[in-house]
């Protein structure tokens, strides 16, 4: 059993006859948002072995089927987190810190063993109390634009019912980011309370509370005591420790990762929302919860456009072909563990499989660098191709994301036209299941005459059924889409086999 289709593919290619591979999100579905069927779980309950790609790639739902179903004792791989121990190469997140106002988000850290946890607990952040002048509101904005609340003090909250409509919940060991909203300028109070949800059977366990003072469109200096801290730039995450069992601020005014933040006491921090973050209520049913349009708030925006709940490693290795070699090894060594009689099998179809990598990577690696690298622009809606970019030498020019959130659509579209006039981009690049979902990007390409693409990302589709001619269709995509219109004298020449050892 597998999560995704790609993987499907792979152990197939490693197992031949003696494996039979079933996935639980189907093809042309994606794994950031599927939710599993029942009969997924029934498949799991019959698998000898598992594998997933996790590094939070797939939706919690999809693990929580998968880890709870199986039985007793079956191999359960995340492949890319295991086959770093094969050589694969990972590339942490680096995320944009140059808004002009802090960027605060969610994180769940440690692993809560001492709890019983696995990757498939949840932690939950419940806003428990507030105080202040107005409203707090905490929500995020999906790669499409969809909201999702997460606190809304305008109604209350309630311990009823668990403060189910005011809580955040996130995998163990994994951040998220979000836009926080204040609806007049003062000093406010937020109270957060964590609990672990070790299973679906167990009773969440308390594991720390926090008050957090923000000071919205007045003087933090003035309402900050002797001795505490202003967070006014860079990078901060709300924490929850299930270490330590205590909710606190992990902070870096220079907007790194998680590795070179400070622990932060809630009693001895104030956050600052400046008048500079001064934004209105964009139009939008999605936004409704917020008030009327045009509604000047105060509002620290989301650092990172789209829904992205993720620990600190890009987890989409396989958009570099090396980085699948070491999926392959760990796949390999796995079966023979779990069916040692057919180990030769095993070894001699991953051997061939290999060999069939090292020429996919070689063709990658040669038709990519045929494209002027005047042309190696690649703007998509999908931050699936950073290895791709890392690997073959391509310009990741922008994830291009329609939300409204951040700023108005027509800002949005301006910019990504400016980005297409300044770059001369001839093309830009969706992926087939996500088609539907983009219009912004379809249109605006439309309006500047530039060529829609497609490029696979996570999820293949009845044109696209494997990884090989998944990865040869991309790099010709590229290829074919950003030379549109130059003769042949102005491409690059092909890369000769010593400059191809010499790349590898």
């Amino acid at each position: 059993m597998t999560t995704t289709g790609l993987l499907r593919d792979l152990v197939a290619s490693v197992g031949g006859d003696q494996v039979n591979a079933t996935s639980i999100i189907p093809d042309g579905a994606d794994p950031h948002s599927f939710e599993p069927t029942l009969r997924s779980a029934r498949d799991v309950v019959y698998a000898d072995v598992a594998f997933s790609n996790y590094m939070l790639l797939e939706q919690q739902n999809v693990i929580r089927t998968l880890d709870a179903n199986l039985r007793d004792g079956v191999p359960n791989i995340s492949l890319a987190e295991d086959a770093v121990k094969y050589a694969a190469e990972v590339i942490q997140l680096v995320e944009n810190p140059n808004l002009d106002t802090i960027w605060l988000g969610l994180r769940a850290r440690g692993d809560g063993r001492q709890y019983g946890a696995d990757r498939s607990s949840q932690v939950l952040l419940s806003a428990t109390g507030a105080s202040g002048p107005g409203d707090i509101y905490g929500y995020l904005t999906g790669t499409f634009g969809g909201t999702e609340i997460y606190f809304d003090s305008s109604d209350g909250f309630h311990a009823g019912d668990g403060y189910r409509d005011d809580t955040a919940t996130l995998p163990a060991d994994a951040h998220t980011h979000m836009s926080w909203v204040f609806t007049e300028p003062g000093i406010y109070t937020l109270t957060l309370a964590a609990r672990l949800k070790v299973d679906s059977e167990s009773r969440s366990v308390p594991v720390g509370q926090s008050t957090f003072t923000f000071a919205v469109g007045v003087s933090a200096v003035e309402a900050a005591s002797e001795g505490q801290t202003i967070l006014d730039e860079g990078h901060a995450d709300l924490t929850v420790d299930l270490d330590t069992s205590e909710v606190y601020a992990l902070y870096d005014p220079e907007g790194g990762g998680e590795h070179t933040q400070e622990e932060l006491a809630a009693e001895d921090i104030v956050i600052e929302v400046p008048n500079k973050a001064i934004d209105e209520i964009p139009d939008g049913e999605g936004y409704r919860f917020l008030g009327k349009p045009g509604t000047q708030i105060y509002q620290l925006p989301q650092a990172v456009l789209g829904k992205h709940v993720h620990g600190e490693i890009d987890p989409h290795l396989w958009q570099n072909v090396r980085n699948v070699i070491a999926y392959v090894q760990l796949i390999r060594d796995t079966l023979v563990g779990a069916d040692p009689e057919n180990a030769a099998e095993y070894r001699a179809n991953a051997e061939a499989y290999i060999d069939e990598l090292d020429e996919l990577d070689a063709y990658v690696r040669e038709t990519i660098s045929r494209i002027p690298p005047e042309r190696r622009h690649l703007i998509t809606t999908h931050d699936a191709f950073g290895y791709l970019a890392a690997a073959y030498g391509i310009d990741v020019a922008g994830f291009v994301t329609p939300n409204p959130a951040t700023e108005p659509s027509l800002v949005e579209r301006r910019r990504l036209a400016r980005t297409i006039e300044t770059l001369h981009v001839p093309a830009v690049f969706l992926e087939p299941n996500l088609k539907a979902r983009s219009s912004v990007l379809t249109e605006v390409a439309a309006e500047n005459d530039v060529e829609v693409c497609d490029i696979y990302g996570d999820a293949f589709d009845d044109e696209i059924t494997d990884y090989v001619s998944m990865m040869r269709f991309n790099a010709d995509s590229l290829f074919t889409c950003l030379t549109r219109g130059l003769p042949e004298s102005d491409l690059q020449p092909r890369e000769s086999e010593s400059e191809h050892s010499h790349a590898h």
